[in-house]
């Protein structure tokens, strides 16, 4: 399983609806979410600033999953409006490199 930490950036005054519409994201996408292999999803916001932390088994293979459905390209409509950039699930993103753990401290 991988541990990845991704980051992105609301467009000013778009706070409170990305907060609202978090809440409880639908049904439909928790599911195709759990199908690509996420264990856990968590986002923390700072001000305009989103940090990720994604569980799951292949990350380049969820995104890959992700990038044509249907139910994820309805739930991205939604969001990239609300973000300074749009997500395409494009390219060989692998999120935040790690650059050191105390649990991997030996």
């Amino acid at each position: 399983m991988q541990r990845i930490l991704s980051r992105t950036r609301l467009r000013a005054g778009s706070e409170a609806e990305y907060e609202r519409v978090h809440a409880s994201i639908p049904a439909p996408l928790a599911e195709r979410l759990r199908a690509a292999g996420v264990h856990d999803w968590t986002i923390w916001r700072d001000g305009q600033d989103l940090v990720h932390l994604i569980e799951v088994e292949d990350y380049r293979a969820m995104r890959r999953a992700l990038a044509d459905d249907p139910v994820n390209a309805e739930w991205q409509a939604v969001i990239n409006p609300l973000l300074e950039a749009d997500d395409d699930y494009s390219g060989d993103d692998d999120g935040v490199p790690l650059v050191w753990t105390l649990k991997g401290q030996g």
